[in-house]
């Protein structure tokens, strides 16, 4: 299929570009988890993502929480409850290293998403990358959207998409699954260019960011 083709040579080019240009944000992030967080790794150890037909994978972003952050909301059950109900984050989250905050605003953690994409499991357009269990127990809470899910998952997730330019972690998940579906359903060049336009002002305006 063009379009296909079209889209992994846009990929490859921009992923490419994109390490280039950010690498010294990528060097100054990584030196900076390091100063503020020896202990850890400076990529992020959360669980792997729901790719395209369901295979998962490892999502590679900057840790801006302390080491085994998932396992400290399971063995916090309470915690974990309000995380799940309020659309899988937690603001404040008290699992956030210091300078969290102003990295996860302007999604400085994202751009080692850039190795996904040259790597081949994940484009620069796309729906979000969802978690096993967040896919598992919204469905449980919203059945309606089992069909959304399902189209979802026929693509590779994005670095950027839809719902990332349209508000990010303020949209519920039943609009943000519909959002990323209706993409799916509607993808192209011209649209995946237009996404990628309007991703600039949404990362500058920091809206939504968690």
């Amino acid at each position: 299929m063009l379009y296909n083709s079209l889209k992994r040579a846009l990929d490859i080019l921009g992923s490419v570009i994109g390490l280039i240009i950010f690498s010294p944000i990528l060097l100054a992030t990584a030196i900076f988890i390091k100063l503020v967080s020896s202990k850890g790794p400076v990529f992020a150890d959360t669980p792997k993502r729901v790719g395209q037909s369901g295979v998962e994978f490892r999502m590679y972003k900057f840790r801006t929480m302390i080491p085994n952050a998932h396992q400290f909301l399971l063995d916090n059950p309470e915690l974990y409850e309000k995380y799940k109900k309020n659309n899988f984050k937690l603001d404040p989250d008290p699992r956030w290293l210091p300078g969290a905050n102003f990295i996860r605003k302007f999604s400085i953690d994202e751009l080692p998403q850039f190795i996904n994409i040259l790597i081949g499991n994940m484009s620069l357009v796309g729906p979000r990358a969802y978690y096993p269990f967040e896919l598992r127990d919204q469905q449980i809470i919203y059945p309606d959207t089992a069909p959304h899910i399902q189209e979802v998952q026929s693509v590779k997730p994005g670095l950027t998409g839809l719902w990332q330019v349209s508000g990010r972690s303020g949209i519920s998940f039943p609009d943000r699954i519909k959002m990323d579906s209706y993409y799916s359903r509607k993808r192209s060049i011209s649209y995946d260019i237009y996404l990628l336009i309007k991703t600039p002002v949404a990362l500058l305006s920091g809206r939504g960011a968690c």
